[in-house]
Order: structure tokens, then sequence, then C-alpha cells
């Protein structure tokens, strides 16, 4: 009898192998859209302030100063919130921490529409922020730990796609209710308090979502892991779906999920360093990912926040009134769900970081033709090309991000990373506002097509080729 016969004897499959050797059920379409619909009100929420600057500006008499505050208030309070929600994500679990971000955001949201002064305004914004800031962080770390890594770029891509609605929903919602009063209450009220209300509601939803078993495993509460895994199991037989057999001798989680570094049955997570979690961060296994992470939120936010942030007041500039402002821009959004669509067939195709940096080139162009657009027709074609390609690279770069950390650490270190963008994005309408007003449209968007450029350098170079993933000790893992 030859030595691999004798140890041919296979250990049970862990419960990452499980997860990700399982066929996309009901119950993963169920999470993906329940996740889409919050994400939907992030959307919503990201652009609100952007698209009303103009009638707050009116309404409140703001001064420069305080349109920049209002714009910035939210994106710092979602830094915050994206610290200190990824770290309750990885210490109290991912279920909990999406209860605790949409109440805070529904409620201050909602505190935002009876805003009776310009410092109300700011400091609602601000709170509000602290809610929503991890929303997406915190949706990118569930579906990663709860979706099949080879289904796993699909189904994300079809949740944003969704959550991208909420773009153009709010530019629509805006051009209806702005120049009306309903009730007596100004139509700008209206529109936060319906983010509140929509905000409400998933939190309900959210309340019957499962947690994840992945994180479960990491911080050793086996037997519920195993519990829901083995319910996810006996879901796919009882629709006749064969659970195939993971491949053998392999202790990595081809995704990057969550493989067990000290061989089946290990702790997941236990080959990430302990002590201070900026060491984890720049440990051997993490710190060229980490460099790479952190560059493409903090120059991302350039191209993606800058354009939705800004375009109602480059329109301004260009002397289009409130109204047909609020019109081109509702129809230049329709392209963020589409350019989301778009990327469904894309993801697993195209390599991440590939599909990340030619997206990102895309908004460049986009974006110089947006600015130097000489007439209503190229506005809106170059706006809504500039919407559509800067979906599909946010979505390849959700999925990119979320597929970088072990999951033990996954969601404070994307977290940690996301939040980056939020700080930049605070302080865009202080370091753009002044360029547009000096230079024009064309000087603003040369700015934003130099960070695109700089962008898609450092996600190529950065990174190793077929390394978009990482399994759970941190080593590179290539792509599906």
């Amino acid at each position: 009898m030859s030595d691999d016969t004798l140890g041919a004897v296979r250990p049970a499959p862990s419960v990452a192998e499980r997860l990700d050797r399982l066929p996309v059920l009901p119950t993963h379409r169920r999470i993906t859209t329940v996740i889409g619909i919050g994400l939907l009100f992030d959307m919503y929420e990201n652009n609100l302030s952007g698209t009303l600057s103009q009638v707050l500006r009116t309404d409140f008499a703001l001064t420069a100063t305080d349109v920049k505050l209002v714009l910035a208030s939210v994106f710092l309070g979602q830094f915050f919130g994206a610290i200190l929600m990824g770290r309750l994500a990885d210490r109290l679990g991912r279920r909990r921490a999406f209860l605790v971000n949409l109440a805070i955001y529904s409620f201050f949201s909602l505190a935002g529409a009876f805003s009776p002064s310009v410092g109300w305004l700011i400091a609602t914004r601000f709170l509000a922020g602290i809610g929503i800031g991890a929303e997406q962080t915190l949706s990118d770390s569930y579906l990663a730990d709860v979706l099949p890594a080879r289904h796993r770029g699909r189904l994300m891509a079809w949740a944003y796609t969704l959550g991208f609605c909420g773009v153009p929903a709010v530019g629509l919602t805006a051009m209806w209710l702005v120049p009306l009063a309903p009730f007596g209450v100004a139509g700008w009220r209206w529109l936060f308090a319906l983010g509140a209300a929509g905000s409400a509601v998933v939190w309900a939803w959210r309340r019957g979502l499962f947690e994840s078993p992945r994180w479960l495993a990491a911080v050793g509460r086996r037997a519920e892991a195993e519990a829901l895994t083995a319910r996810l199991e006996a879901e796919a037989r009882s629709l006749g779906k064969p659970l195939t057999e993971p491949a053998a001798g392999r202790d990595a989680d081809p995704s990057g999920g969550a493989p067990e570094p000290g061989g089946r049955g290990a702790d997941p997570g236990s080959a990430v360093p302990s002590g201070p979690f900026l060491r984890q961060l720049f440990s051997p296994g993490l710190r060229r990912r980490t460099v790479q992470c952190w560059l493409l939120c903090l120059l991302s936010t350039v191209g993606y926040y800058g354009f939705g942030t800004l375009a109602p007041l480059v329109l301004a500039a260009k002397g289009y009134d409130v109204v047909q402002g609020l019109g081109y821009t509702a129809t230049v959004f329709v392209g963020y769900p589409v350019g989301a669509l778009l990327a469904v067939p894309l993801m697993d195709r195209v390599e991440r970081r590939f599909l990340v940096a030619l997206s990102a080139l895309g908004m460049a162009v986009a974006g110089l033709g947006f600015a130097f657009a000489g007439s209503a027709s190229t506005v809106i074609a170059c706006g809504f090309a500039y919407t559509l390609v800067s979906n599909v690279f946010s979505s390849a770069s959700h999925v990119f991000l979320a597929e970088q950390y072990p999951t033990r650490i996954r969601a404070q270190a994307s977290g940690t990373a996301y939040s980056l963008s939020k700080l930049t994005a605070a302080a865009l309408p202080f370091a753009l506002l002044p360029v547009l007003e000096r230079g024009g449209p064309g000087t603003l968007f040369a700015t934003i097509a130099a960070a695109m450029v700089a962008l898609a350098a450092a996600v190529v170079l950065l990174g190793a080729r077929g390394a978009d993933r990482t399994d759970e000790a941190g080593a590179p893992v290539g792509s599906s």
C-alpha cells in the first residue's frame, strides 16, 4: 500500500469551504436584494447634499464657506463611522453593526429635515454620516463572507446595481419636490424625510438576516457557524442542487474568504499577526496590498464623489439655472445604475485590478469631455458616460477591496481604508471648489483626470498579476 493511499483520508471540509462550494440559492438572492436596497439609501444619502447644494444656498442664504461645510460634514461623519462601525462589525458581528448603523442614519436624517438653521443642518448631516459611513464597508464584508467565492463578484455587482438606483432617485425626486412645498413644507426637507423613512424599512428587513458563518467561525463560535452552514446546505439539497467536494489538498479559500491557515479545523484568521491593528495591516503578508488599498480609496474619491458632489455647481458655472441643473443632473445620474449593471458580466471575467484601472482612465476622459462640452446635449452625453464608467469602477473597486483581507480583520481593515475616501471627500469642497471658482470646469476636471491616472498606475503597479485576493494567512490567491 502506497504512502498516498495511507494518507488519503481527507479531513472534513471547513465552514469556509462548505460555503464556497454552494450553488447560488434563493437565500443568497434575498441577501443580495436586502443589502442592495440598503446601499440604495447609502447612495441616496451620499448624493443628497451635492444635489441640493444650490437649493440650500438660496434657502439658508449660505456663504461659500457654509456650502463647503454642508458638503463636507456628511463625509467627515462617514470617516468616523467607517472606522467605528468596521471595528464593531469585527468584534460584535456584521448583523449587529448593520442594525446600529442604519438606526443612527435614519434618526439623524429625519432630524435634518427639521433644520431651523445652517448650524443644525451641518450637525445632523455629520451625525447621519456616522451611521451611513459604514454601510458600504459592512455590505462588502458581509457579502464577501456569505456568498460563494465563484459567484461573489457577479452577485455583489447586482447588489450595487440596485444600490446605485439611489443616485438618479435623489436627482429625480429633487427635480419633482424642490419646486413644491407639500403641506407647506419645503421640498428639500421631504428629501431628508424620505431617506430616513426608507432606511427605517431596510432596518426592519435586515433584522431577518443571519450572522456571517465565516465570522462566527473566526471568533470561535463554531456551533453556530456549523448550524447556519448546514441550513444552507440543506436548502441546496432540497432544491436538488449537488454540492461539489472541495478541491483536495487546498486549504486556501479561492476567493480569499476564510480558509484555515493551520489546516482544516484551525481557527480562521489565526495567521493574522497579533498586536496593534496597524501592525497587522502592515505585516509582511498584507503591507503591499494595504498601501494599494489606501491609495485606491484616497484617490478614488476625487473622481467619484468629486463628480457627484460638484456636478450641480459645475452646471451652474456653465450658466444653467437651478431647475435646468437638477434636470440635467437627474438625467446624467441614470448612468450610475446602468454602469453597475454593465459591471455584472465583467466582474468575474476581467481581473479586478485591471477593471478598476481601465474604468478610472475612462472617468478621466469622460470628465474632460463634460468640462469642455459646449451644448446641453454634449453635457448630458459626457456626464452620462462619466457616471456609467464610474460605476463600473465603483463595483469593481468594492469587490476588490472586500477580498483583500482575512475574515477576522476584514470589516475593520477595509473600513479603515474606506474611511480614507470619506476623509478625502470631506476635504473635496475645500480643495476643488476654489479650483472650479478660479480656473473653471476645465481646470477642475483636469485635476480630477490627473488623480484618476495616478490611481490606475497605483492599482496596476502595486498588485501582483492574478493576486486580486488574499487567503486567510494574507497570501495572494489568483483570480477566478
